[in-house]
């Protein structure tokens, strides 16, 4: 069977760095092939070079073909990068269906079908939303959607599973294998092992942009490990955050119905719950992000107004929020280094000196070297900057960590130095953690409480 894309001998190099040294990938119709790797190994340089993408002033050798691709789809690992904010996702897809022949019937029934094949089960309702509007799992099946109705011979799909609960994880899974079926290449990049174990025909292991192991999936990959047990129940302690009869909108759709619960100091909660149930909305809400609600939020016994603007310095410092996507929350302009480190001068007072060393400290503690963070976000992979977010909320000192989806960008490896730093945090600091997560070994590892978002309404178990 002819190659649907390939690479020899592919090498990347920009801002004196080294992205991809000799990477030769075969990628073969009807296949799904992963990469896999550290964040910052290659994966995503060498998924867009098969798009004809690369970073500014890349010098490029070696070959790249792709000879039955014809268009070629990506799915990105942040899809709201490449969705228009100002159009509603009915007619971003409405323009893809009409560069195709056909009535505006048989255009609706194409967009209806690829949301189907995406695993949207309700279209009507995805198309009259804008992207803001959608959570993260649904913004990436929009993008998967417009993907398939471009006709794509070969997808590139950048940690697919990002942000998506396990059912929708599954839905997804089976969306991908049925396009593979129907001769579709996948070149599918994950930290994901479980999803990759179960999709890829083969595997190949990218090390510092270079092939470090190739082969089939069941040989490549490790056995993950167990999750660490928890913590045994700590005595009940005063509530450092407390929320009470939180009922949110966007626009006139209630999206959260009377929202009950409390999270002590020294406490990590999870929230956990499918793909468009709240979760985002939940956190957003707390931070003073999302403005349209009723209801009250305590902090140590006292209310916090409900925007962000009109917090005071030491309520902004006392409760953070981690974006679920950090390449949104960075300026693309300046390094990653002096925008963690402004947080301690901004919130805490610290001069420049001191905050740049305290910001250095925790990076590396995290797994980013200072030379690293000396870059702009983009030289960054989507991993490297999720873990600069929570260093950026550590350096205000916060009695409330509000994580949005930190880890669905990280490897294992550097998902268990995440999670244990922040315990280590938790414990000693009395931090206060709020997980909203997919990653239910993250929640199993870390939160003392798991809470359970479903359409709105929120279950607390122990």
């Amino acid at each position: 069977m002819k190659p649907v894309a390939e690479t020899a001998g592919l090498r990347v190099e920009a801002g004196g760095r080294t992205l991809l040294d000799g990477v030769d990938l075969t990628v073969r119709a009807g296949r799904i092939t992963a990469l896999v790797g550290p964040s910052g190994s290659g994966k995503t340089t060498t998924g867009r070079a098969l798009l004809g993408e690369f970073p500014p002033g890349a010098r490029v050798t070696g070959r790249i073909v792709t000879p039955g691709a014809g268009h070629v789809g990506y799915v990105p690992q942040h899809p709201a990068a490449v969705l228009n904010p100002v159009r509603r996702a009915g007619a971003l897809l409405a323009d893809i269906a009409a560069l195709r022949p056909g009535s505006r019937r048989d255009r609706r029934e194409r967009v209806e079908q690829a949301l189907r094949d995406a695993q949207l089960p309700d279209p009507d309702l995805v198309l009259r939303r804008y992207p803001h509007q959608l959570s993260g799992g649904q913004q990436q099946r929009v993008v998967l959607a417009q993907a398939l109705l471009l006709g794509a011979r070969l997808i590139v799909a950048d940690e697919p599973t990002t942000a998506q609960d396990p059912a929708t994880r599954q839905g997804l899974v089976e969306t991908l294998a049925r396009v593979a079926e129907r001769g579709v290449a996948v070149v599918l990049l994950s930290h994901d092992h479980d999803v990759v174990r179960r999709l890829a025909e083969e595997t190949v292991v990218l090390r510092a942009g270079r092939v470090a192991r190739r082969g089939p999936t069941a040989e490549v990959l490790p056995v993950p490990p167990l999750p660490a047990p928890r913590r045994p129940p700590a005595a009940p302690a005063a509530a450092r955050l407390a929320v009470r009869g939180l009922t949110a909108r966007h626009g006139r759709v209630a999206v959260l119905h009377g929202v009950d619960v409390d999270v002590a100091p020294g406490e990590c909660l999870a929230v956990v719950g499918r793909s468009g149930s709240g979760k985002t909305t939940l956190g957003r809400c707390l931070a003073g992000l999302h403005s349209a609600h009723d209801g009250t939020v305590l902090l140590d016994d006292t209310p916090l107004p409900r925007s962000l603007r009109a917090r005071d310095r030491a309520r902004l410092a006392a409760v953070q929020y981690v974006f679920q996507d950090p390449r949104a929350a960075f300026d693309e302009h300046r390094p990653v280094l002096d925008q963690v480190a402004r947080t301690a001068v901004r919130l805490r007072g610290a001069d420049r000196a001191t905050a740049r060393r305290a910001a250095v400290r925790t990076l590396e503690r995290l797994g980013l070297t200072e030379e690293k963070t000396r870059n702009r976000p983009g030289e960054l992979s989507g991993g490297e900057l999720q873990r600069a977010a929570v260093a950026r909320a550590l350096l205000a000192e916060p009695r409330v960590l509000i994580c949005d989806e930190i880890t669905s960008g990280l490897d294992p490896a550097a998902r268990d130095t995440l999670l244990a730093h922040l315990a280590a945090l938790r414990d000693r600091r009395d931090l206060a953690l709020i997980l909203i997560t997919h990653d239910l070994t993250a929640a199993d590892t870390l939160a003392d409480r798991t809470a359970v978002l479903d359409a709105g309404r929120l279950t607390v178990r122990t």
